[in-house]
C-alpha cells in the first residue's frame, strides 16, 4: 500500500511534527495509522497516509454508511434516523443567511441534502468522487451530481462541507477552489470532527471521530480559524452538531468495549450528554459547523 509523509504543516508550514496517537482503521484494513501534531500550531494530521490514488480502497466497505445507505445494522438504523433529523436542521440553519439561490454540496455522498435542498427550492449541485455513491446520489435526486469540482465554472450562494474537508488530500488547494466558486456575498458551510471535544478526550484512540486513514486531518476550533483566516475568509460563528456527540460515542463505544449493546448505548448516551454538557461550557463540541464569508 503507498503511503506519503507530509513534512509541511498545511495551516503555518512548520515541518516539526511529534507523536500524538495510534489509531485503528475499524472500518476497511483494520491496519493501525500514527496521527502527528505540528509543534508550532498545533495541527494533528494522519502521517504517513495512503496517497491519493491508494485512498480509495479504505472507502470499500458496507460499514462506510454514507457512502452505501446501508440499512441493515442497529448502527445503521441510528446513523439514518439522525440523518433525518440533521437535513431538516440544515435546512433550517441555511436559511437563516440565505433563504434561497444556488447551493453546492462538495462530498455529497449519496446525495440526501442534496436533493432536501432542491425540493426545497434551492437549485443544488453535488460533487462526489465515489462512483457508488454518486450513482447513488444521481438517482435519488434531480440534480447535476459531478466527480469534481473541475467540471463546474459558475459561482454559489451557499457552499457546503458536510464533514468532508477532514478527508481531502490537498486541504489549502480545495479551500482555494472552493473560494473561488463562491460569489463576493456568498457563505460556506464546513462541518468537521473536533479532536479537543470531552468525547473525544474520553475515548482517545477508540475515538470514531478519528476514522484513519479516511480523515487525514484532525481539526481544532483555533487550527479551523486559522485556517479560515489564511484563505480570506471571516468566521461568522462556529454552530454545534449536538447530535455527532451520541452517535460517535456510539461508535466509539462498539471500538473500545465487548458489553451488550443496551449497556454501549447507556453509556454513550451519558458520554454524549456530557460532552455536549462540556461544550455549552466551552464551545469545544464533538463537531462544529464553521459559517463563513468572503473577508
Amino acid at each position: 500500500m503507498p503511503l506519503e509523509t507530509i513534512t509541511q504543516c498545511p495551516i503555518c508550514s512548520s515541518n516539526t511534527f511529534t507523536p500524538y496517537l495510534t489509531a485503528k482503521d475499524r472500518t476497511a484494513s483494520h491496519q493501525n495509522f500514527n496521527l502527528q501534531k505540528c509543534s508550532a500550531c498545533g495541527f494533528v494530521i494522519t502521517n504517513p497516509r495512503p496517497d491519493i490514488h491508494s485512498i480509495g480502497e479504505f472507502y470499500k466497505s458496507e460499514k462506510y454508511i454514507s457512502h452505501t445507505g446501508a440499512n441493515k445494522t442497529l448502527l445503521d438504523k441510528i446513523y439514518l434516523q439522525a440523518r433525518k433529523l440533521t437535513l431538516r436542521w440544515k435546512l433550517t440553519l441555511i436559511n437563516q443567511y440565505k433563504k434561497s439561490g444556488i447551493l453546492l454540496d462538495y462530498g455529497c455522498g449519496t446525495g440526501e441534502f442534496v436533493d432536501r435542498m432542491q425540493t426545497n427550492g434551492w437549485q443544488t449541485t453535488g460533487v462526489e468522487p465515489s462512483d457508488a455513491a454518486r450513482r447513488k446520489a444521481i438517482e435519488l435526486s434531480n440534480s447535476s451530481i459531478v466527480p469534481s469540482l473541475l467540471e463546474i465554472n459558475h459561482k454559489f450562494d451557499v457552499i457546503t462541507l458536510w464533514h468532508v474537508l477532514e478527508h481531502v488530500h490537498d486541504l489549502n488547494a480545495k479551500i482555494a477552489e472552493l473560494k473561488d466558486r463562491l460569489k463576493d456575498d456568498g457563505i460556506i458551510f464546513i462541518a468537521v470532527p473536533n479532536h479537543e471535544s470531552a468525547d473525544a478526550m474520553h475515548y482517545k484512540d477508540n475515538w470514531a471521530g478519528y476514522d484513519v486513514p479516511r480523515h487525514v486531518w484532525h481539526f481544532s476550533k483555533t487550527n479551523m480559524q486559522q485556517l479560515l483566516d489564511k484563505h480570506g475568509f471571516t468566521l461568522i460563528k462556529a454552530e454545534p452538531m449536538m447530535l455527532d456527540a451520541f452517535y460517535v460515542s456510539l461508535l466509539s463505544e462498539g471500538y473500545q468495549s465487548q458489553n451488550s449493546s443496551p449497556i454501549k448505548m447507556i453509556k454513550a448516551f451519558i458520554n454524549g450528554v456530557k460532552s455536549n454538557a462540556h461544550g455549552s461550557n466551552t464551545g469545544i463540541y464533538s463537531s462544529l459547523i464553521y459559517i463563513a464569508s468572503h473577508k
